[in-house]
């Protein structure tokens, strides 16, 4: 049977996005609804069911490899089940596959979760700026801040799933608190709700077009807005750019001299500022590397925005199905950027 096509769908707390994906081609087609996510998750699960099925109606069923799913919050081993994912009220541990196979009417249908960021990881590296490298840090910028990372064409998950979470890095442990409790985590100076309001407090006596373009006291301040201030040539905005990119730099230097992987790749909304943002978090990176691992090392952005989280989605179904992955203690099929093995468990 041919399987040349996968559904991916992107679980996000404001937007639910589906694609269809052609094997080792890319997009055939996508669409996106509102997430609705305070109407609670038997409401989402309906949505996303809504969104699968308007998908596989587009393909014949026999060329279908399955459906993979990229969401926040913590993921069991076996790539079924999503808990606690942030900006979800009332959502605390669900089974997404047995949901979703239920509301098709599709008991046998592949459904693979994981998380949001090593879907990103998987779309880039074999789609777009992580094809060339068999080994890459991913870190993503949005609304938090996610990490995944590829190891020698696999992606690494850790003991339990859960390895890569970057944003959770601390550069000060003193500094503002993250969405999980971390004191100084990355993701504290560079979620968009965190950035505004760092750039907010720094700017709030600069001169900048930023008071004319916003309510006067910047309340309503985005990282958009930041951009595109720094486009139009404002020094203030420049200087909130250099100041984030450092703090980027710095955390991503942290993880290059522990796992010695020297590529970095960074997506999310955030990255769309480009060099603003990226110039600085480069020499960042650079000054916070030792200097046996700065031989290659190289910060790049990642092109496709948020469409390489749809691409990885889909990858997901093109690996084996997570009924027969490995769990703790097992090997996992050898295919490039497949779940790396777990460790063998002690006796």
């Amino acid at each position: 049977m041919s399987t040349s096509h996968a559904i991916g769908i992107d679980l996000g707390g404001t937007h639910l996005r589906a694609a269809r994906v052609e094997r080792g081609q890319g997009l055939l087609e996508q669409t996106r609804i509102d997430t609705e996510a305070v109407q609670g998750p038997a409401h989402i699960l309906d949505r996303m069911a809504d969104l699968a099925r308007q998908m596989l109606r587009a393909a014949p069923s026999d060329e279908v490899a399955g459906l993979g799913i990229g969401s926040p919050g913590a993921i069991n081993w076996g790539r079924t089940t999503v808990s606690s994912p942030p900006n979800f009220p009332g959502w605390t541990e669900l089974d997404v596959r047995a949901a979703l196979r239920e509301r098709l009417g599709r008991p046998g249908l592949p459904v693979i979760v994981e998380n949001d960021a090593n879907v990103a990881a998987l779309g880039s590296a074999f789609y777009s700026a992580g094809r060339p490298y068999d080994s890459f840090l991913m870190a993503t910028l949005g609304t938090g801040v996610g990490g995944a990372i590829i190891y020698r064409d696999r992606l690494f998950r850790g003991t339990t799933g859960g390895a890569g979470e970057f944003g959770h890095v601390s550069i000060d442990y003193e500094g503002p608190v993250a969405r999980s409790g971390v004191a100084g985590a990355i993701e504290a100076y560079l979620g968009q709700r965190f950035l505004s309001r760092h750039a907010r407090d720094r700017l709030i006596a600069r001169d900048t077009v930023l008071h004319e373009r916003t309510t006067g006291d910047l309340e309503d301040l985005t990282p958009k807005m930041l951009f595109e201030a720094a486009e139009d040539g404002d020094e203030a905005a420049h200087e909130v750019w250099a100041w984030a990119g450092e703090r980027l730099g710095r955390a991503l230097g942290s993880a290059v001299n522990l796992l010695d992987i020297r590529t970095v790749i960074v997506g999310g909304g955030v990255a769309a500022a480009g060099d603003y943002l990226l110039e600085p978090a480069r020499r960042a990176l650079r000054q916070s590397v030792v200097a046996g691992l700065r031989e290659g090392l190289r910060l790049e952005r990642e092109p496709l925005g948020n469409d390489v989280a749809l691409l990885g989605a889909a990858q997901l179904a093109f690996q084996p199905d997570p009924s027969d992955a490995a769990s703790p203690g097992e090997t996992a099929p050898d295919e490039r950027a497949g779940a790396a093995p777990a460790p063998p468990t002690s006796s």
